[in-house]
């Protein structure tokens, strides 16, 4: 056997055990829960490019930030302009530039009962709730909370949740999860942010 027909018979093989696996997956007839956590970045710029993904099948979806604030970044700037995402920023920034427990638990609070309101609407296809694993990590939210928010979701409506040291118990929860590991950074080098790569 020649090895251009042992790579053929390699992926005829391989086509088969795929086309099976797909054949005996089902459908779960409910939204799903995602979350992108880890050291590494990409974690918000993965969710939005679902978002991108789902808008592309006219999908309807909504965004609460939890952390960024009053931040400018290039994902709101183009979604703004392009219109059809519900979007709200009601982080008040970074949780060392407030340096107001008080106040960072009572905007995660408020973030958290509009991104309720939006779950369990029935509206929305997708819901993304950016950085709510910050709120998380710091105690802003319980697990508990955000669990029983998940689970009163409405069965059309998927939810990806961003942010590093998600919580075991929001990962067992999910159905995917995937953590960016970094491997190299440029700030580390002394490199400052750089808009529209990094915000």
């Amino acid at each position: 056997m020649t090895d251009a027909d042992a790579h053929k018979k390699n992926m005829q093989d391989l086509q088969a055990k795929q086309r099976a696996k797909v054949a005996e997956a089902e459908d779960p007839e409910r939204g799903l829960v995602l979350v992108h956590t880890g050291n590494g970045k990409g974690k918000s710029s993965s969710a939005f490019g679902v978002v991108v993904r789902a808008l592309g099948w006219r999908k309807s979806v909504g965004v609460v930030q939890f952390i960024k604030g009053s931040w400018i970044t290039g994902e709101r700037q183009f979604f703004d302009r392009l219109g059809g995402v519900d979007w709200h920023t009601m982080g008040e920034g970074f949780t060392w530039d407030t340096q107001d427990r008080e106040r960072d638990i009572a905007a995660a609070k408020a973030a958290f009962k509009r991104a309720r309101e939006m779950m369990e609407s029935g509206d929305l296809d997708l819901v993304v709730l950016d950085e709510i694993n910050i709120a998380l990590r710091y105690d802003y939210l319980s697990a508990q909370e955000v669990l029983d928010g998940l689970k009163a979701r409405s069965d059309r409506t998927s939810v990806i949740l961003t942010g590093r040291d998600a919580l075991p118990e929001i990962c067992e929860y999910a159905d995917l999860v995937t953590e960016m590991t970094e491997v190299k950074h440029p700030y580390n080098a002394g490199i400052k942010a750089q808009r529209g790569l990094d915000f």
